[in-house]
């Protein structure tokens, strides 16, 4: 039987420390974003902030789908046919 996606994350998130790291990273800059995002009238500056943010966010995101794509396919794989 395959995982879900969110098991498969669960597990990752109490085993895999890197995971876990990364995902709590995009999670404090979304977090971020959000905040900054509330304003009622943004700053040049924290127009410029929003966007180093999302590329950081954007780069944990990647981090934790590399993590996952392997252990995706990895159900699939099993005996060969004969």
């Amino acid at each position: 039987m395959e995982a879900s996606e969110a098991d498969l994350i669960e597990t990752l998130l109490r085993e895999n420390e890197e995971f876990r790291k990364a995902k709590q990273a995009h999670s404090d800059f979304a977090r971020q974003l959000d905040q900054l995002e509330q304003k009622p009238h943004l700053t040049p500056q924290d127009e410029m902030e929003i966007k180093v943010l999302k590329k950081k966010k954007l780069y944990y995101k990647d981090q934790m789908e590399k993590i996952l794509i392997p252990l995706r396919k990895e159900p699939a794989k099993g005996p060969s046919p004969k």
